[in-house]
């Protein structure tokens, strides 16, 4: 019964986010002129949580849901990547840059060459690792050593990176016709596209198989000293260092695993879901990924089920428009009012308690 009250008070208010933004959302689409329940129910159709009319050739429900699978991959390690560095009390917020440069790295390192698939494929994912792992180190590094803020020096890499790569592409590695950088080898792409299966061309994520990295990052926070420690750091740096804890180690740490994340989530959507890169581009995965991470209370199992929410409403959003009439900006709406409610957290939990507790008492009067 205890762990039951455990759990509930823990998804309670993501919960109750979700319904306030649902409901807020339903508002602004009903404003609008528009059906908020047919908007929701495309949402789902967009995503393959539903059926369409219609499909086209080689295309289902299943070929839908597979690209919706394909497409929440890299944000659930974006988001794991915020999780991790939040738990030392840091501020990640240069996902997107740690993403664009392992994706980079990785495609002229192996997406560019003729390795077979069962060298190309592992070594993707283990230079994603690395790049992104020393990108993040160096921001903690600087945080530590220099006491520069995380923020500030993640910002500026995700500017230094943009632009840099965007060089580089521009010059070196551009595709005339699409104007991006140019296609990988399918050997090196961690998504097999069109592959068919039975009557059906489907796009098969091989980087979902990674989410099980999930369950290693909650052992790593709940169920070791390290992640204690972590947590001892986020929670007081001073206190930390009192109790013989190495703050600047955990700090560095933190920001290492949270940047090898970030790479995690970037060669599974530049050498995955796209298979280029367009300069001059930022993803907002990166930042996205701060929303599904408040949302899933910073819990790695939470953040499974917030990217599927998340992702669902802008993977979903393109399908909306056409089925439902309502514009594709309403589906960035309701991820903002989501992310307005999730920042509510501790206020909404410390009303919550306090409602409580004077229940308590008055019941106690009473007797």
């Amino acid at each position: 019964m205890k762990k039951f009250t455990k759990l509930w008070n823990a998804v309670k208010i993501p919960l109750l986010a979700i319904l306030c933004s649902l409901v807020a959302g339903g508002v602004i689409i009903a404003v609008t002129g528009s059906n908020p329940f047919k908007a929701y129910y495309a949402l789902l159709q967009g995503g393959g949580l539903a059926p369409k009319s219609s499909y086209a050739s080689y295309k289902s429900m299943l070929t839908d849901f597979m690209s919706y699978v394909n497409y929440f991959t890299p944000m659930i390690f974006a988001a794991l990547a915020v999780a991790v560095a939040l738990r030392a009390g840091l501020f990640n917020i240069g996902v997107s840059g740690q993403m664009l440069a392992a994706g980079f790295t990785a495609s002229i390192v192996v997406g560019y060459s003729s390795l077979n698939a069962v060298l190309a494929k592992p070594l993707v994912v283990i230079i994603g690792l690395i790049v992104g792992g020393l990108v993040g180190a160096l921001i903690g590094f600087l945080k530590y050593r220099f006491n520069i803020n995380e923020v500030v020096s993640s910002i500026m890499l995700n500017y230094t990176f943009q632009y840099v790569i965007s060089f580089f592409i521009n010059t070196f590695f551009v595709d005339p016709v699409s104007r991006q950088s140019k296609e990988i080898s399918a050997a090196s792409r961690l998504t097999l596209m069109d592959t068919m299966v039975g009557n059906l061309k489907m796009d098969i994520p091989l980087g979902i198989i990674l989410a099980l990295l999930t369950v290693a990052v909650w052992f790593l926070l709940e169920k070791t000293k390290l992640g204690y420690e972590l947590k001892a750091v986020g929670y007081s740096r001073s206190a930390a260092k009192y109790a013989g804890i190495k703050v600047g180690r955990s700090m560095v740490l933190s920001m290492t695993i949270s940047g090898a994340l970030a790479g995690l989530a970037g060669v599974t959507y530049y050498l995955g879901y796209v298979g280029s890169i367009q300069p001059k581009v930022l993803i907002s995965t990166g930042f996205d990924a701060i929303a599904v991470s408040l949302l899933g209370n910073n819990n790695p199992f939470g953040i499974v089920f917030s990217t599927m929410l998340i992702t669902l409403i802008s993977k979903g959003s393109t399908y909306m428009k056409s089925a439902a009439g309502v514009d594709a900006e309403i589906a960035s709406v309701i991820t903002g009012i989501i992310l307005l409610f999730s920042a509510c957290n501790a206020y909404i939990k410390w009303k919550m308690e306090r409602n409580r507790r004077e229940k308590t008492n008055k019941t106690k009067e009473d007797k």
